[in-house]
């Protein structure tokens, strides 16, 4: 997974996933503008498998995450990074982009928000969970100063009898997914380290787990 290795970039064309655009708006009658992106909305689930009281994450590399890794090292120049030329990318190692996340997917089908998160548990993690286990946690904006997309958290509590498969991504989308179980304690000592590599939607869910869940577990 962390074996990154030939790392360079270049300007974007077309994708299905990202649409960088100017907005042109006035403020309190001044002109302004802001360079954005859209992007999909996206659906994420806090699995708690309650055979053996574990939360279920994924890992997996994020480019983004690596990118602003040496974006931010003291010894790369940003402006490298730009135009292509991550200046110390091959003596960087690949696991400075690997993070810790829910199980998630991108709302990009005609499909529920739940049939989604269902989809994605089973393609992700292995368990095939029915709709109606799954408990809607909350909505909010991500990214909220370059694409204000809305994602969607779930809570949904699993058994060892519900896995039916490894999970891991799907191969075919060049997916390459590990599936993380850790102890409530473990999670605990995770989200109390100083820095993570987890998004903002991870961390919310571990603390509304541990508020309104984690009695319940016990």
């Amino acid at each position: 997974m962390d074996n990154i290795t030939d790392v360079s970039t270049e300007p974007l064309g077309e994708s299905h996933y990202v649409k960088p655009l100017r907005m042109h708006y006035k403020q309190n009658g001044v002109a302004k503008s802001w360079d954005l992106m859209k992007v999909h909305d996206a659906v994420a689930v806090l699995i708690h498998n309650t055979s053996r009281n574990v939360l279920v994450f994924v890992r997996q590399f994020r480019p983004a995450v690596y990118l602003g890794s040496l974006a931010s090292s003291a010894c790369t120049d940003p402006s490298q990074v730009e135009l292509g030329r991550p200046a110390d990318a091959a003596g960087q190692p690949g696991s400075r982009g690997v993070t810790l996340e829910l199980c998630a997917g991108c709302v990009d089908k005609r499909k529920t928000l739940l049939e989604i998160a269902r989809e994605e548990v089973l393609e992700e993690c292995g368990y095939d969970v029915p709709l109606d286990r799954f408990e809607r946690i909350k909505s909010f904006v991500c990214n909220e100063g370059t694409s204000g997309d809305l994602m969607t958290v779930f809570h949904v509590s699993v058994t060892d009898t519900d896995r039916t498969g490894p999970g891991g991504g799907n191969p075919e989308e060049g997916e390459v997914i590990e599936v993380v179980e850790m102890t409530i304690d473990q999670v605990r000592q995770y989200v109390s380290q100083d820095d993570v590599l987890s998004p903002p939607g991870f961390l919310f869910c571990i603390y509304w787990f541990f508020m309104h869940k984690l009695k319940q577990s016990l």
